[in-house]
C-alpha cells in the first residue's frame, strides 16, 4: 500500500461548489442516470453535518440558490455523473429548468438523519412508478449502494480494515504521527504534478474573491488604512479569504480539496505553499510539505470525523498547514511537529462548525494566523505543555484529547446547531 497515493486518490480532489451539498447533487446524478425517464421527485436524506454544511451556501449554476436540496435538484435534472464532484459545470438553463420545476413542484424532500454520526447521503428519485437510489458513505464520492426499483444493483465490497470501505483508513488509525509523515518522503513526478496542479487551481480561485466584496476586501481595506502591515502573516489570510471567498459565493471554478473539504483544501495547500515561498523554501520541499499537509489532515479525522462538530478548516486544516511549515524547515521533526499541534488545539479547540457559508471565510483567516504562529513558535522551541488543558503527553494523545472533546463532551452541539438552522428556515420561509 502507498499511503500518501491512497489520500490523494481518495480525499484530495477537485470540487465544484461545497463538496456537502455537491455530493447530494452526484448521489442524485447517480440515481437518476438509472431511470428509464426524468426525475419527477426526489427525496435526500443526509447526516447531521452534511445538512448543516449545505443549509446557506450558494450552489454554482444555481442561479444563486443555497441548499443540498437545490444541488440534489440539478444532479437529479443532469443525470450524468461522471465528472464527480465537479459535475454542476455540466448545467445547462434547460438542466436548471427542470431542477427548479422539481422544487416548485414541491415533489423534493430533505431529511435530516439526527441518529447518523458519519458522512451519509442517500438520495431516492422517482419517475412513474419506478425508483432508483444511490448512497454515499465514509467519503464525499464514495459510493455504498445503488438501488433500481428495490434491487441492489451495486454494493461496495466490505474490507475487514474499515468500516467505510476505504483500507488505508484503517492503516493510518494504526500509525504515529511520525510514521504518517515518513510517507511524504515517497512523493514521485506524477504525486508532484497532481499537488502543483492543486496548488495552481486554488491560486486562481483566491484571484476571484476580492471582487465578492466580503472578507478579503474588508481585509485588504484595513491594510490600506494601516490597521495591519503587509507581512507574511497578512498576504497569506489575504489570498486564503479571497479563495473561501469566492468558494462560499458560488463561484463557477473548482478547488482542490484536502480530506473532502474545499475550505480545508485551500488553507491545507495555499499556507504551506504561502509560507514556503516566503521563506525561499526549494519548490520540491514546498511540495513535499503540502503532501505533508494533506496526510495531517486525513490522519485528523481518524480522531475527529469526517464532518466534526469543531470547524474542520480551522483544527483539522490548521493543524496541517502548520505541521507543514514546520516539515519545511526541519523535516520530520516529531518534537517540533508535536508543539506546534499542541499550540494549535491549546489556540483553536472549541471554535465549532456552524455550516458552510460567507462566515467560513473569517474562521479560515483564524486558521491562518494560528497555524504560522504556532508553527513558528515551534520551530524556535515553543509549545503548549501536558499541563496546559487538553494537551496530551504525545501529539497523539493531544489528538485523542481532542477527539474525546469533539464527539463526547460536544455531543449537544451539533442538535442544538441544526435546531438553530432548522428554526431560520421556518421563519424565513426558505427551502
Amino acid at each position: 500500500m502507498n499511503l500518501l497515493k491512497d489520500v490523494l486518490a481518495n480525499e484530495v480532489y477537485p470540487a465544484l461548489g461545497c463538496t456537502e451539498p455537491i455530493s447530494c447533487a452526484y448521489a442524485a446524478a447517480i440515481a437518476a442516470a438509472r431511470l428509464d425517464a426524468p426525475a419527477e421527485r426526489l427525496l435526500v436524506k443526509v447526516d447531521p453535518g452534511t445538512y448543516k454544511n449545505g443549509a446557506a451556501v450558494t450552489v454554482p449554476h444555481s442561479g444563486g440558490a443555497k441548499g443540498n436540496l437545490v444541488a440534489a435538484a440539478l444532479g437529479a435534472a443532469l443525470a450524468r455523473f461522471e465528472a464527480k464532484l465537479q459535475l454542476l459545470q455540466e448545467v445547462t438553463p434547460e438542466v436548471r429548468r427542470r431542477a427548479q420545476r422539481l422544487l416548485d413542484e414541491n415533489k423534493c424532500r430533505l431529511e435530516c438523519l439526527d441518529d447518523q454520526p458519519e458522512f451519509y447521503v442517500d438520495v431516492e428519485v422517482g419517475a412513474g412508478d419506478h425508483s432508483a437510489r444511490c448512497v454515499l458513505a465514509g467519503g464525499h464520492t464514495h459510493v455504498e449502494r445503488i438501488e433500481k426499483d428495490g434491487q441492489i444493483v451495486f454494493h461496495a465490497a466490505p474490507d475487514s480494515s474499515s468500516s467505510t470501505g476505504l483500507a488505508y483508513r484503517g492503516v493510518l488509525q494504526q500509525l504515529s504521527l511520525g510514521e504518517v509523515l515518513a510517507t511524504a518522503e515517497r512523493l514521485d513526478a506524477e504525486d508532484q504534478a497532481y499537488l502543483q496542479s492543486g496548488v495552481e487551481m486554488n491560486l486562481a480561485m483566491s484571484q476571484r474573491g476580492f471582487d465578492v466584496g466580503r472578507t478579503a476586501f474588508q481585509l485588504r481595506q484595513m491594510q490600506r488604512d494601516a490597521f495591519l502591515a503587509d507581512d507574511v502573516f497578512f498576504r497569506t489570510k489575504l489570498r486564503v479569504a479571497s479563495a473561501v471567498d469566492a468558494r462560499m459565493a458560488g463561484i463557477d471554478q473548482a478547488v482542490m480539496t484536502s480530506g473532502g473539504s474545499g475550505n480545508q483544501g485551500i488553507v491545507a495547500i495555499l499556507v504551506p505553499f504561502l509560507v514556503g515561498r516566503e521563506m525561499k523554501v526549494d519548490a520540491r520541499r514546498i511540495l513535499q510539505s503540502i503532501a505533508v499537509a494533506h496526510l495531517v489532515n486525513a490522519y485528523i479525522k481518524c480522531f475527529l470525523g469526517e464532518i466534526s462538530v469543531n470547524c474542520g478548516c480551522a483544527l483539522a486544516a490548521g493543524i496541517a498547514a502548520a505541521t507543514a511549515v514546520v516539515y519545511q524547515q526541519s523535516g520530520v521533526d516529531v518534537p517540533r511537529i508535536t508543539l506546534a499541534v499542541n499550540n494549535v488545539i491549546g489556540d483553536l479547540s472549541g471554535l465549532i462548525c456552524d455550516g458552510a457559508k460567507p462566515g467560513c471565510a473569517m474562521k479560515a483567516v483564524t486558521a491562518v494566523d494560528s497555524a504560522i504562529r504556532s508553527a513558528l513558535m515551534a520551530l524556535k522551541g515553543y509549545g503548549l505543555s501536558a499541563d496546559d488543558g487538553l494537551v496530551g503527553q504525545t501529539v497523539e494523545d493531544s489528538l485523542r484529547n481532542l477527539g474525546r472533546i469533539t464527539l463526547e463532551g460536544m455531543f449537544r452541539v451539533d442538535p442544538t446547531l441544526l435546531k438553530i438552522l432548522q428554526d431560520k428556515t421556518s421563519v424565513s420561509g426558505k427551502a
